[in-house]
Formats: C-alpha cells, structure tokens, sequence
C-alpha cells in the first residue's frame, strides 16, 4: 500500500486499467474474425515504427501509432484483394517489422536495451504525456468498439449476411484492422509489443468458457483484462519490493490472465456438458407423423410421382414433389405422400 502513495505508481495503474478495458474489446471481435494473431503481427510491424521514432527523434509513441495503422491497412487490403492469404500476410509483416525495427535501431545509434522497453513494456516509467496520450488512444478505442458493437459483431461474423443488410463490410473491417493497431500501441507500454496480443485474446478465452452470448463475452472479457492489468501489476510491485524478486508488470499481467484461462475452462465444460444432457435431440413422435399422412391422404386424391407434373426438389435418397404447399416424397417405385 505504500507504493500506491508514489506518482509513478499512480501512473501505472491508472495506465493499466485503462489498457486491460480497451484491449480485450478489439481482441473480441479479432477472435471472432479468427484473426486471433493479428495483434501479434501488427506489434511486430510497431517495432519498426517506434526505431524510426528513435531514428528521427519523435517519440516513438506517435511513430509507432502511424506505422502500425498502415500495417494494419496492408494486411486488410491483401487479404481482401490480393492472392495471398491473410495468415500468409501476417507472416510477412511479422517478420519485416521486427527485422527493420532491429535494423533502424542499430541506424540510430541506440542499443536494444531502448528497444527492449517497448518490446516487453516499461509501464512504471511512464510519463504523464505518456498517461494521457494512453487515455484518449483508450477512450477512442471504447467509444468505437461499443457503440458499434452490432455492426461490428455481425461484420465478423457473417460478412455475406452483412452485405445483404447493406452494411458497408470493408469499411467496417478497416475500422477493426485499425483499431486493434491503436490497441497495439496502447498496450505498448504497459506488456510490450511482443505481449500486446496476449492481453488482447487471453482475457477473451477465458470470458468464453462461461458466457453465452457476444455482449457477454465481452463484458466478461473487460472485467478480466482490467482484472488482469491492475492485478499483475500489483503482484509484481510485491514480489519486487517485498521479496526482493525481479519480476516485470507486463510477464506478471499476462500470466494472470492466463491464469483466469485456466481457472475457468473446466467450469465451462462442465457447464457445457450439462447444458447438453439438458437439451437432448427432440424424439420425432410417430402417431403425429401418420396423422399428418392421413390428413394429406384426404386433400389429395391422386398420387405424385416423376409424371404428376408437379416441381421437384431433391432431397437425400428421394424426391421430393411439390402440390398445394405440401410436400410429397417419393422412394423408388413407393409413393410416400405427405
């Protein structure tokens, strides 16, 4: 408790829950979108953003910003028009930001322990521009990823489905591409780059063991990431100060959440097991199904078969013929009417 009396621990955990709300929230709809390594490409391709900050000397926060969203932008524009895969995409960009972040930096004359606050995140020694500059990044994230939670959900779900509902699926799927770049710098600080994704996708793991809707994972998702940030932090506060341990906020935030994981998966199969025994196949009663005939049998005086006239439609092992909305089946030389 006598830490929480320094500014800098102030600043790193108000930079803390502010990133374990915003990330999962983006990381949802990236799960959704089975894009769950998209946050680890674009961390990645940030790395070159923040050396060409080290290069240029702006801060790498706004390089890195800029960067990542151009990455993010690159990735949609081939997996939507080009001829490679997005999987295929991600691995170039994964591979290419790293390699020319390592590169720049060595360019710009700094060493990779300056690199290494941003790969694996620095969040006590954040400033207060840093602060504020994560809070309204957060802030915009929140704003967009909930008040356009329908559209976005149903983009990531069915994008044929939401074409037919006249929404406008590239735009929407740009908007996600470059929210989760926004996340990723956020997050930058906090876990670092090589860890952002984690704090993205983890807490969404665990919110789906128990919850059975999208609103619900995501809620569940903000509470175990904000759960996550503000925990891990304080773990590795304790276990650095007390017991004289180097321990890192952002390993210690990202195996909290991991722990969560592992905490709720065997709740939720259970409860997945039990929901099944619950609601087994619903028994197709025969007495119904000869009433059925029987009352077909009296509207229909004739019977139905590949002369009759009558449309059909293939079904299985059978025809099935069309008459006065009922539907008639036909197996082989028997006429079974409907």
């Amino acid at each position: 408790m006598e830490l929480l009396q320094y500014q800098f621990m102030q600043r790193a955990l108000l930079a803390a829950f502010v990133t374990g709300l915003a990330a999962p929230v983006i990381g949802t709809y990236l799960v959704q979108r089975r894009l769950a390594l998209l946050g680890d490409g674009l961390g990645h391709v940030a790395v070159t953003g923040v050396a060409l900050g080290l290069l240029t000397g702006v801060a790498p926060t706004w390089t890195a910003v800029v960067v990542a969203v151009l990455g993010a932008i690159a990735i949609e524009v081939i997996r939507e028009r080009g001829h490679t895969s997005g999987d295929l995409a991600l691995a170039l960009l994964f591979y290419g930001g790293l390699a020319g972040g390592v590169m720049i930096t060595g360019l710009a004359g700094q060493t990779g322990a300056k690199l290494q606050q941003y790969l694996f995140g620095s969040i006590t020694s954040i400033s207060r521009a840093d602060l504020w500059f994560t809070l309204g990044l957060a802030a915009v994230i929140l704003l967009l990823g909930l008040g356009l939670l329908p559209q976005l959900f149903t983009v990531s779900q069915d994008e044929d489905f939401a074409r037919v509902a006249g929404l406008n699926v590239r735009a929407y799927n740009l908007l996600v591409a470059v929210l989760a770049a926004v996340t990723v710098t956020v997050a930058m600080r906090t876990v670092g780059l090589l860890l952002v994704s984690a704090l993205m996708i983890v807490p969404v793991a665990a919110s789906q063991q128990l919850a059975r809707s999208f609103r619900a994972t995501v809620a569940g998702a903000v509470v175990v990431g904000a759960g996550a940030g503000v925990g891990g932090l304080l773990v590795s506060a304790y276990l650095s100060t007390s017991h004289d341990l180097t321990v890192a906020p952002g390993p210690a935030i990202v195996l909290l959440a991991l722990a969560c994981f592992v905490a709720t998966w065997p709740v939720g199969a259970l409860l997945r097991r039990r929901a099944r025994l619950r609601r087994p196949f619903p028994a197709v009663e025969a007495e119904e199904h000869a009433a059925t005939h029987q009352v077909c049998d009296e509207q229909h005086a004739h019977e139905h078969g590949p002369d009759c006239g009558h449309p059909a439609v293939p079904h299985g092992d059978h025809v099935d013929y069309v008459h006065d909305g009922h539907r008639h089946a036909v197996h082989g030389r028997h006429y079974d009417e409907h």
